[in-house]
């Protein structure tokens, strides 16, 4: 879901933001604030209306007045952003995780594999964020509202022409990508933990992800996301190392010998994975798996 409203981002308006997982924070504060007074569900959605609010709010005062001068000047006002988010998050609550929880009516297992219960949800998250994706590709495939978005990103002049607002569809692009930040982190705040450092958490695998899905590509993002997902989960159980590959051929005493990284267990190297696919990728296919060739 985060990976997504970033590539809307990038794709329509050519942006990469820095501060794209501050909004993803901002949804797990928005709706763990309001959980209280309104109930779980009535929570994540205003958190995600909340989120793209401010989204609408950072592209009509500061990305535009910067949006002439180029990449450079965006990137160093979003990576600015991200730090003052940051910041009021830890005056307002705390530099502390915050007692945001699944309510207990989503609180059981789904089903049973083996001894291992997967949890409703987990199944929620899941339903939410493929949702979330097939609402958003419809929307721009085959709507009035993503023919002028689409229309506004490569023709602007003659989208101008033709009546409409360009300004103001960028605006609610860049609302709407950080709405879906938003949307992200107030669904899984209440799985994982909420705390000052979850943007800094997710924002460097949201950039893997759409680093090897593709900049710009919505179908990229959730292919890669899912894959990325898949490998790591998968290297987590595995408990052999490249010792016991080089065993089959006869040659595990030596490899024994060698020590290094072929003594390492691929479960302990899980977390690098997904920076060793993308560095493949770069390598490869430089402009993703679903984007644009060069």
């Amino acid at each position: 879901m985060v990976s997504a409203g970033l590539t809307l981002v990038f794709g329509m308006m050519g942006v990469l933001n820095f501060a794209h997982a501050s909004f993803y924070m901002l949804g797990a504060y928005f709706a763990y604030s309001l959980q209280g007074v309104i109930g779980f569900g009535p929570a994540v959605v205003l958190a995600a209306v909340l989120s793209g609010g401010v989204g609408v709010i950072v592209e009509r005062f500061f990305l535009r007045r910067v949006h002439q001068y180029g990449h450079a000047h965006e990137l160093l006002l979003t990576f600015g952003l991200s730090f003052i988010i940051a910041e009021t998050i830890k005056l307002v609550f705390g530099n502390y995780p915050v007692d945001y929880r699944i309510p207990a009516a989503l609180d059981f297992a789904a089903f049973t594999l083996g001894r291992q219960q997967y949890p409703v949800y987990r199944v929620l998250m899941a339903g939410v964020a493929i949702a979330m994706f097939a609402a958003l590709f419809l929307l721009l495939r085959y709507t009035r509202i993503g023919i002028v978005v689409r229309a506004a990103i490569y023709k602007p002049r003659m989208a101008e022409a033709l009546g409409h607002n360009v300004k103001l569809v960028f605006m609610g692009v860049f609302g709407v990508g950080a709405a879906l930040a938003g949307l992200a982190g107030a669904v899984a705040g209440a799985f994982y933990t909420t705390n000052p450092n979850m943007a800094l958490e997710v924002g460097v695998m949201v950039f893997v992800v759409v680093v090897v899905g593709g900049l710009g590509s919505l179908g990229g993002a959730m292919v890669a996301s899912l894959l990325i997902g898949i490998i790591t989960s998968l290297a987590v159980g595995v408990d052999h190392s490249l010792v016991d590959v080089f065993a089959l051929v006869g040659a595990g005493p030596w490899a024994q010998s060698t020590g290094g990284l072929l003594t390492l267990k691929l479960s302990s190297l899980a977390a690098t994975l997904p920076f060793a696919l993308m560095l493949l990728i770069l390598l490869v296919r430089p402009g993703g798996l679903m984007g644009e060739k060069a």
